[in-house]
């Protein structure tokens, strides 16, 4: 006599885990990338959306078009003017300075940083993790580790010296030397945009409710107005 199978009884709570499961598995690949990978060679950006197609939140020409422009940016090699109350000056290179960055993921900077204490304020790049390297002078960067530990991994870089900053987490370039400094670093976004501490915090438009800042700084009031009230420097 063939044995009877027994099947087991799925609840309506099972059924609704299993399916719950079964979506989030499918959605991880979406949750572990920073920019989509692309699916031809490339997507040169253009603003024109005539006979266009709307990639990465921007228009891509016709492959057959592009050229050698759509790849290239040139200057720099050139020292920028850090006269600012930061000492510092970021000249990016990203997809709106090459449209042909458009899904590939990486973009570029240089930094140039002014003599005795030139900063790259406290910022994040909330698409991407950077990599920097000192190119002239001496730095002293960090990044702080997020709650509860909040870490500080600091070093004291010189010319030939690379330091890494995860996607996400506040870090910040501190020029300790007596002249000028240099640096490069790539980011893995074309666009990774950039949230200066000092600028969200007391520079939002409109302002945060000083009560808000008052108790998550504990500072009095006439301080936070004062604070608000000042022009902060913003990086690109």
């Amino acid at each position: 006599m063939a044995k009877s199978i027994k099947i087991p009884f799925i609840t309506m709570k099972t059924a609704h885990f299993i399916l719950i499961f079964c979506l989030l598995a499918l959605a991880s690949p979406f949750a572990y990338a920073s920019d989509p990978s692309p699916l031809q060679d490339f997507c040169v950006a253009i603003n024109d959306p005539k006979d266009a197609v709307f990639v990465n939140g921007k228009f891509c020409k016709d492959p057959k078009l592009a050229k050698a422009q759509d790849f290239y940016y040139s200057g720099l090699n050139i020292p920028i003017n850090t006269s600012n109350p930061v000492g510092s000056t970021v000249t990016p290179v990203n997809v709106a300075q090459i449209p042909g960055l458009n899904t590939l993921g990486i973009s570029l900077v240089r930094i140039d940083y002014a003599p005795n204490g030139g900063l790259n304020p406290p910022h994040t790049h909330p698409r991407a993790t950077e990599i920097l390297v000192v190119v002239e002078g001496t730095l002293y960067v960090g990044f702080v580790t997020s709650n509860t530990d909040n870490r500080l991994i600091t070093k004291v870089l010189y010319p030939g010296d690379v330091s890494v900053f995860p996607i996400g987490l506040i870090h910040f370039q501190f020029n300790v030397g007596k002249t000028n400094a240099v640096a490069f670093a790539a980011l893995s976004s074309q666009n990774p945009g950039v949230i200066t501490v000092v600028n969200a915090v007391f520079g939002s438009n409109p302002p945060i409710n000083p009560d808000v800042l008052v108790k998550a700084f504990q500072l009095d009031k006439n301080v936070v107005k004062n604070l608000q009230s000042k022009f902060w420097w913003a990086n690109n």
